[in-house]
């Protein structure tokens, strides 16, 4: 079904960018002191700024500067999930991290990349 992950309200979206962005500049925008709010999946920089889910005291806060890759694929808040790695993830988790993927490149910019990841994609 293609319009599965359609956001309700339309969203223009910028062109992705491919910005090098640090880890340590990831963790500084996490929403903090009205400042960036970044969440990564698979090394790509998503600007959930304007979420405030994401922001503090939001449900999602724990993915505010962070790769939460493994933690959306596992479908987890828990602090111990929200991590980079998620090739060791099952068939359906994969799955469930390509979905977010799609849910967040149809409401947020990429802003970037992590500089130095190495979970991009699901080459050997």
């Amino acid at each position: 079904m293609s319009g599965k992950f359609e956001p309700k309200v339309p969203v223009k979206l910028d062109p992705p960018k491919d910005d090098p962005i640090t880890p340590e500049e990831l963790a500084k925008a996490n929403g903090e002191n009205g400042g960036k709010c970044y969440v990564a999946i698979k090394g790509l920089v998503y600007d959930v700024t304007g979420n405030k889910a994401y922001q503090p005291g939001g449900p999602y806060h724990v993915f505010a500067g962070k790769d939460a890759s493994r933690a959306l694929g596992k479908t987890s808040t828990k602090p111990e999930d929200v991590r980079p790695e998620w090739h060791d993830l099952s068939d359906k988790e994969k799955g469930v991290l390509n979905d977010w993927i799609t849910f967040f490149s149809k409401r947020y910019n990429v802003v970037g990349k992590v500089v130095g990841a190495t979970n991009f994609d699901d080459s050997p």
